[in-house]
């Protein structure tokens, strides 16, 4: 395999942390929204992921990974009692979302952390191709 195929592998992964961490922050930026219909209510949404392998048809051994959608969850909204809010229903309730600020937070460390790895893999690898060709000198 050759080297320059980790720059694929990578990148596809950062692509796929980069799309975490602006799902994640998304639901940071909603987590404290209400409203009076229930169906209108931000929810919190989780992206998906899976490897793919287009090149092991061509035998190189090379996977990668590929989003396959943002899904919303299934979890359920609180019901507050909130008649002083205008957003609230005929009975005085409000709907607030279900994002967990203290999970998306790690989801958030996560993400970056596991962006960061993949920089780090590109680095090393573009300084081991370096040395690579200073040898031919």
């Amino acid at each position: 395999m050759s080297l320059f195929k980790v720059f694929d592998v990578a990148g596809s992964a950062m692509n796929a942390q980069s799309v975490r961490m602006n799902v994640t922050a998304s639901n940071l930026a909603n987590a404290g929204s209400v409203s009076g219909d229930p169906d209108k209510v931000y929810r919190a949404r989780q992206p998906v992921f899976s490897s793919f392998s287009e090149s092991l048809a061509n035998q190189t051994g090379v996977a990668g990974v590929r989003l396959d959608g943002v899904l919303e969850s299934t979890a359920p909204l609180q019901k507050i009692y909130m008649p002083d809010n205008p957003e609230a229903d005929a009975d005085g309730n409000v709907y607030a979302t279900n994002v967990n600020t203290v999970e998306e937070m790690v989801n958030m460390i996560s993400a970056s952390r596991s962006y960061k790895n993949n920089v780090e893999m590109i680095n090393t690898t573009k300084d081991l191709l370096l040395q690579t060709l200073s040898l031919g000198r």
